[in-house]
């Protein structure tokens, strides 16, 4: 098949590497694929995908709001691709507009498939609807709820939105791949439990929750190492909230690091406690593919897709008690570190690998292509 992949992101995020991923996989299906994004992004998305091994790819200008000229300079440019094209999957707003409208100007429309990674409702005006229900063959949510979203919304019939989680390059997330050198440059010492959380430093990541959890462990005398990974706009408030529980001895924020897959393997415990759903959470995946004990909050595709006890222990969202139980109970045993780590990787493989993920989108790539050239040859 013949699949255009758009993404109008600024910068990288979990759609722009749901759509990266997505592209390179089914590449690798044999399908020729090629990801439209944002012009000027070179650095920022551009030269990440192709760095996921991604070498199809074009520019468009997707401007921010409504820009009439280069709107119409795009809804051109698409108009010219459809022809040479047997799906347009869209990762955002911009673009399924753009697509859309391209779409009712052309002799031949393709099918439009929107994926939609974030948990804010769509609201469900007439714009929307003729959107989604019209101009949209089938919309992906990368969790139930967010499903349960659009068809409660009356946006989608229930039988034209299907769930579709993330996943995780299980040959690149690996137990066995730590560089050489991370536990010493996160100020590990030999012998000291390392506890890790990789994300943006944002407030809704639970960064503070964190501490405030480090903070009831060390009250019972457990001091193993903290460490962030990630950069971003909340860092200033993160050291302030550290200092404010005198924990600074037991904390490294690590800054932005290119390759997440060789600090994972290097984690005696993983985290993921966002205090709301972030959608995607791909994190949580690219954990399980490395083998990490975590400990996760049950938001977002976290109770969709793990079992307390059995894949990870699960924790209410917001709650340092509970938080700091599950890290001290997780401490104090390795055989189930070693247990969730073996069941969390198995998940993956069997379930949410890219190829798992690429497999599924060409099945409903499949389906929507098969039933255009059905009503074409039949008339209906």
């Amino acid at each position: 098949m013949r699949i255009l992949q758009l993404l109008s992101c600024r910068g990288w995020s979990s759609d722009a590497y749901w759509a990266a991923r997505a592209t390179q996989e089914l590449t690798r299906r044999g399908h020729l694929v090629t990801l439209g994004c944002r012009a000027g992004t070179e650095a920022e998305v551009i030269g990440r995908a192709r760095a996921m091994g991604v070498e199809r790819i074009v520019t468009f200008t997707f401007a921010g709001g409504v820009n009439p000229l280069a709107d119409a300079a795009d809804v051109r440019r698409l108009v010219r691709w459809l022809p040479e094209t047997d799906v347009v999957h869209v990762h955002r707003g911009k673009e399924h507009w753009l697509a859309a409208v391209a779409n009712r100007v052309v002799k031949r429309p393709r099918p439009l498939v929107r994926t939609r990674h974030i948990a804010q409702a769509v609201r469900p005006h007439a714009a929307n609807r003729w959107l989604y229900r019209r101009a949209t063959a089938l919309t992906l949510a990368v969790t139930d709820a967010i499903r349960g979203q659009y068809v409660a919304g009356g946006l989608v019939d229930a039988d034209r939105v299907v769930t579709l989680p993330g996943g995780a390059d299980a040959e690149t997330y690996r137990p066995d791949r730590p560089a050489l050198g991370v536990r010493a440059r996160l100020g590990v010492a030999d012998g000291i439990p390392l506890v890790g959380m990789v994300g943006g430093l944002r407030v809704m990541k639970g960064h503070a929750l964190v501490v405030a959890a480090a903070a009831r462990l060390a009250a019972r005398g457990m001091r193993p190492r903290f460490a962030f990974v990630g950069k971003g706009s909340h860092e200033a408030e993160v050291r302030g909230v550290i200092a404010r529980h005198r924990l600074d001895a037991q904390f490294t924020l690590a800054g932005f690091v290119d390759d997440p897959s060789t600090v994972m393997p290097a984690l005696d415990v993983a985290l993921y406690v966002p205090v709301e759903s972030d959608g995607m959470s791909r994190v949580v995946f690219e954990y399980l593919a490395a083998g990490r004990a975590l400990v996760a909050s049950r938001v977002g595709v976290v109770p969709e897709i793990l079992v307390d006890g059995e894949h990870a222990l699960l924790v209410p969202a917001g709650d340092a008690g509970a938080l700091a139980d599950a890290v001290g109970r997780l401490l104090g045993d390795p055989a189930l570190r070693a247990r969730l780590g073996e069941a969390g990787r198995r998940l993956v493989l069997e379930r949410y690998s890219g190829a798992r993920l690429a497999a599924a989108l060409e099945a409903q790539y499949a389906r929507l292509t098969g039933a255009r050239q059905h009503a074409r040859l039949t008339g209906a």
